[in-house]
């Protein structure tokens, strides 16, 4: 067996990169056109800060990348095992098995299968579990799968749940497999596949759930999360509607946080603000008082970035406090928002 060349492509966008390069402009044109627009601007990148390949690691990454398709091609024609024996033979035992794994890896993400499964099923299998349980298959479910199915929770429940997601970063290999399978036999007979530890749930999974709900179920879950971790509900509050958000307002919605609003706040806001966001507010002022903001902006010149930050801050409580007292309606979740006649 030829020597093993070890490459310095460690990453898979890296390994991407180099077999790219390796296979030439025009190859890599029509791989491209397979990809979504931020995996090309990933790769690209790889492609960039690589230097050079020498000619036995052009030799080493051909040799993978046929061995890769191997494995693909062999599980398809007769599933892991026979694909493994194969490849055993022809590259030795830690190698094959590396290659297996890699593929298994790239074939199918954990609960792959839930994607095809609807709310209703989902439910069923889980709604008996522990909230822990339910708050790691909620990870992996899409924002608004997962907000369909807590709204079909008992409230302590819901409650429960959000939190344990809220504060979950990450799950061992072991749990996920456990759960997958448990559920996987429920619902299709047995599917079950390798997976690798990774970052699931925390406070934006929260955030993306609460968004894809209406206002009651998520003052419900805040709530109830507020009794037992005030400071874990704040810090979601904090992050369920930022102050670049405000496009999402509709016009009249605008106006009215905007009349509640000191300009010397509002001045501030805008240093750290988005095109967009201030186009949003100068269209909802009068010409004068866009005309004495813009005078604010100027007058104030170069501000620390914890000012802006405390300024954006309040004016996101005062869109809070409109739609807590019923004034506005802020869209969630794909939702239209408006005034309340």
């Amino acid at each position: 067996m030829a020597e093993e060349i070890q490459l310095p492509f460690i990453t898979g966008r890296q390994k991407a990169a180099a077999i790219l390069i390796v296979l030439g402009a025009d190859i890599s044109a029509e791989v491209f056109k397979h990809l979504k627009e931020e995996e090309i601007e990933a790769i690209t990148r790889e492609i960039a800060r690589i230097r050079k390949i020498t000619h036995s690691q052009k030799i080493a990454l051909l040799q993978e990348f046929y061995s890769l398709m191997m494995a693909q091609e062999f599980i398809i024609q007769g599933g892991v095992e026979y694909a493994r024996a194969l490849l055993i033979q022809a590259l030795g035992e830690e190698r094959a098995n590396a290659f297996i794994n890699e593929v298994a890896g790239i074939k199918k993400e954990p609960f792959d299968f839930l994607k095809k499964m609807d709310t209703k099923q989902i439910l069923l299998s889980v709604q008996h579990e522990h909230p822990q349980t339910i708050a790691l298959v909620m990870g992996h479910l899409s924002p608004d799968k997962a907000a369909a199915l807590i709204t079909q929770l008992p409230p302590e429940v819901q409650v429960d749940v959000s939190r344990r997601l809220a504060l979950m970063s990450s799950s061992s290999p072991e749990a996920m497999n456990r759960v997958e399978t448990m559920l996987a036999d429920r619902m299709a007979g047995g599917i079950a596949v390798e997976t690798k530890g990774k970052d699931i749930g925390g406070i934006m999974a929260i955030v993306d759930l609460l968004n894809q709900g209406d206002r009651e179920m998520e003052q419900t879950i805040l709530d109830g999360i507020a009794e037992q971790d005030p400071e874990l509900a704040e810090e979601i509050k904090k992050r369920l509607f930022t102050f670049e958000d405000i496009v999402k307002l509709d016009d009249r919605s605008a106006q009215r946080v905007l009349r509640e609003v000191d300009i010397r706040d509002l001045a501030l806001s805008m240093k750290g603000a988005s095109e967009n966001a201030k186009n949003m507010v100068f269209k909802n002022m009068p010409k004068r008082a866009a005309a004495m903001l813009r005078e604010e902006i100027d007058f104030l010149g170069p501000v620390r970035a914890q000012d802006v930050e405390a300024s954006q801050e309040k004016i996101v409580n005062v869109i809070r406090q409109l739609e807590d007292s019923g004034e506005i309606i802020v869209s969630r979740g794909g939702g239209g928002g408006g005034m309340i006649a």
